[in-house]
C-alpha cells in the first residue's frame, strides 16, 4: 500500500472513530438506570426495560468496533495496515474500504 494510501485510510478511521464515539456517548445516555419510582405505567416501563436492554447491547457492538477501530488505526501508523495478520498477503483495498478495521483478507475470514 501506498504512503498517501494509508493516510487516506487513517484519516477515514479517525472519522469513524469519531462517529462510534458519539453513537457509544448516546447509548451510554440511553441505558442508564431506570428507577423503580420512575412514574411510568407499568406497560411504558416494561418497555423502556426492554428498550434499555436492546440499547445495551448495541453499546457493547459499538465498543467492540471502536476497539477494533483503534487497532486498524494502530496497525495503520506501524505500517502493517492492510496486510492480512494471518497469510501476509495485501488486503484488497475494496474490502479496506468498506470495512477499514479489517485485519484479515476475505479468503483468510472464510476459512
Amino acid at each position: 500500500m501506498k504512503p498517501e494510501q494509508r493516510e487516506e485510510f487513517k484519516q477515514l478511521i479517525l472519522e469513524q472513530i469519531e462517529e462510534v464515539e458519539e453513537e457509544i456517548r448516546e447509548l451510554e445516555e440511553m441505558t442508564k438506570p431506570i428507577a423503580p419510582d420512575n412514574a411510568l405505567g407499568r406497560l411504558t416501563r416494561m418497555e423502556a426495560l426492554g428498550s434499555k436492554s436492546v440499547n445495551e447491547a448495541v453499546l457493547e457492538d459499538k465498543r467492540m468496533r471502536l476497539q477494533a477501530l483503534e487497532g486498524a488505526l494502530s496497525r495503520c501508523e506501524s505500517e502493517t495496515y492492510g496486510i492480512c495478520t494471518k497469510c501476509g498477503q495485501e488486503i484488497p483495498l475494496g474490502r479496506l474500504a468498506a470495512l477499514p478495521h479489517s485485519s484479515r483478507c476475505i479468503k483468510c475470514v472464510n476459512k
